[in-house]
């Protein structure tokens, strides 16, 4: 989308980043060279390769090039996926110039900032045991795509319990969407979405 490119361009350029935008994933290929220090922001459903097989493309060639993925909608397992494929955050449309100025900012401080990514893990890890065995079942059902009517049928409780430990998860871990909930249990524990996208699958196919 010519037009969403040149307003994200001019978003970042105005932050003094330095900018170069493709219209394809295969464009990016062809003229992409590892090593330098970048941040990578692609659409989850660009035409042609989509961003997800981008990624994936990325670290079987052992490149850990730092990465923010857009959707224009945020399915669970989307925003699973993308975490798994090693992308930083995943930010859906329309969003807010500062959202996407900090994802890019914290992208790109991890990955240069060993320390940084270290604190920021032990943050999220605190944030996952500060919930209880329930929530923290609850949060696994969440992010395996389960709506909160299933959830409340599969533990025997009410779909109003389940909304309220919901509600709570989010405060505890200081998230305000989904994606960002998964962002943290990543940081916390790498096999906690190995599970949750496993679980998603399933869910698909049922």
């Amino acid at each position: 989308d010519d037009i969403f490119r040149d307003t994200i361009r001019g978003v970042l350029e105005s932050s003094d980043y330095l900018v170069q935008d493709y219209a394809t994933c295969e464009a990016f290929l062809a003229d992409y060279s590892p090593g330098r220090r970048a941040c990578l922001l692609v659409d989850a459903h660009a035409p042609g390769m989509e961003g997800l097989e981008l990624l994936h493309r990325l670290r079987r060639n052992g490149d850990d090039l730092p990465a923010v993925m857009i959707s224009d909608s945020s399915p669970v397992s989307v925003a699973v996926d993308a975490m798994k494929a090693g992308a930083s955050d995943f930010i859906e449309k329309p969003f807010a110039r500062s959202e996407v100025l900090h994802s890019v900012a914290r992208a790109l401080e991890h990955a240069l900032d060993a320390n940084k990514k270290l604190a920021w893990r032990q943050e999220a890890t605190h944030c996952i045991e500060s919930l209880t065995l329930r929530q923290r079942q609850i949060m696994d059902m969440v992010l395996a795509g389960h709506p909160s009517k299933n959830i409340a049928a599969e533990l025997g409780i009410s779909q109003r319990t389940v909304e309220n430990h919901r509600a709570s998860i989010m405060n505890r871990t200081h998230s305000k969407s989904i994606p960002a909930l998964a962002r943290i249990a990543l940081a916390a524990n790498p096999l906690t979405l190995a599970k949750t996208a496993s679980g998603s699958s399933e869910t698909n196919k049922n």
